[in-house]
């Protein structure tokens, strides 16, 4: 038996958007995380007919804002014809229910918004599973809110007795079905860890790419590499994880791994549902850290990457900050980007420009990680000498009596195969 708990009447098309801007936040962040939600909401193809900014001292527990406050708006949203209100801030399950009470419309929050938008993009197996978990975990407390005759119970056949809820029952189904998408998630896990010892039998070094949400990353893997991953202009235009390998000089082989975006308040439950998607994030050797230099907000989504990184448990890997779109942003921007990271790269994934500086810094990085050899190897093995230009850059190589002489950089989990033919290290 399927259960959509969080189903809305079919007829949702016209939001009015609620905004809030708190005594802790930042001025002006409300208006920005407004702004942010309407393309967020507009990505469900949804038609915004208004939207307002309130100033909220403290919250309260029954509707978060004010009971006049709330009234007042939700005459407004009735006036607009809205069928629907979004929060553009996290509300309780009770105050989903209260404010629906009041207004007869659905009313839902930032958070569902998203998890709306990773369900309309996710195409894998995982993917899906993952977005089904942290969809069926949010709606487990919120089920009063999808159905309508909760209070119908059933009996337990000759036995008698009050029987169980219809609410139960469905609460009951909903923790089955989380139990049932956890365990084919591990499943999931436990492939891509054999994936990534497949791999590792022949080791390349790995990046990811990371960043804010419409940063340019799929833009950026697709100009490195040649991939064809969907690189569009809206939030969270794709959500599975593509990995494709550079061809770096030296016969450097690098795999790219391009992840999900972030993005400012992302749900809790949503880190944890992509905890599959963003080990890779983890395992990597170094990250790529994307930011959309032409964004006013840049600084601001650096620092969400920043803690959602720190979250995942890989705020100590090596970050190489690129600032793209470069051939868009005004001289200004490019100074606060100077500020913000010194040593930030700069590239235009539209144009490659920057390119050459970014791939000398990923060979350097892999250099760093790799350290350098010198061996000997002789002539009747050469099927060593290839199996070394697969493994690692090759720095220097020559001819000398009856061997090769090559120096190069070459992965540590290699060393037992190449030991042999040290000379020095």
């Amino acid at each position: 038996m399927a259960v959509f708990p969080t189903e809305k009447p079919s007829k949702l098309e016209r939001a009015f958007l609620i905004g809030v801007q708190t005594s802790d936040m930042p001025a002006g962040e409300g208006t920005e995380l407004l702004a942010e939600l309407k393309e967020l909401v507009e990505n469900l193809r949804l038609t915004v007919v208004s939207s307002t900014l309130v100033k909220l001292r403290s919250p309260t527990p029954a509707l978060l804002l004010g009971s006049g406050k709330a009234q007042e708006l939700a005459a407004l949203a009735k006036a607009d014809g809205a069928d629907v209100i979004v929060f553009d801030e996290q509300l309780s399950p009770a105050q989903q229910r209260n404010w629906e009470e009041l207004t007869g419309l659905a009313v839902i929050d930032r958070e569902e918004v998203i998890l709306e938008v990773f369900a309309d993009r996710a195409h894998t197996r995982e993917a899906v599973l993952q977005v089904g978990l942290a969809r069926m975990e949010y709606s487990l407390p919120r089920l009063t809110r999808a159905w309508t005759h909760l209070s119908r119970q059933r009996g337990k056949g000759a036995l008698g007795g009050e029987g169980e809820t219809q609410l139960e029952q469905d609460r009951r189904i909903v923790r089955d079905r989380i139990a049932h998408l956890k365990a084919e998630l591990a499943e999931v896990v436990q492939q891509r860890g054999v994936q990534r010892r497949r791999r590792l039998r022949v080791p390349v070094p790995t990046a990811s790419i990371v960043g804010y949400t419409n940063a340019g990353k799929s833009s950026l893997l697709n100009a490195l590499t040649g991939a064809t991953v969907l690189a569009e202009d809206k939030l969270f235009a794709t959500l599975d994880p593509t990995t494709r390998q550079l061809q770096l000089r030296g016969n450097q082989k690098l795999l790219v791994t391009d992840t999900v975006g972030f993005i400012r308040r992302l749900p809790h439950r949503l880190v944890e549902a992509f905890k599959a998607t963003l080990e890779e994030v983890v395992v990597a050797d170094f990250l790529i850290h994307v930011l959309d230099v032409a964004n006013p907000d840049f600084e601001k989504h650096h620092a969400t990457t920043l803690g959602v990184l720190q979250e995942l448990g890989a705020a100590d890997k090596t970050i190489l900050t690129v600032f793209n779109k470069v051939d868009i942003a005004a001289p200004e921007m490019l100074a606060r980007a100077r500020h913000l990271v010194p040593d930030g790269l700069f590239v235009s994934a539209r144009t490659r420009a920057g390119f050459d500086v970014l791939e000398t810094r990923c060979v350097e990085l892999i250099a760093d990680s790799f350290g350098s050899t010198e061996l000997l190897v002789p002539h009747d093995r050469f099927d060593v000498v290839a199996r070394l230009h697969e493994l690692g850059d090759i720095q220097e190589q020559e001819h000398v009596d009856g061997a090769v002489r090559i120096k190069g950089r070459f992965p540590a989990a290699q060393s037992a195969y190449f030991a042999p033919f040290v000379v020095a290290k």
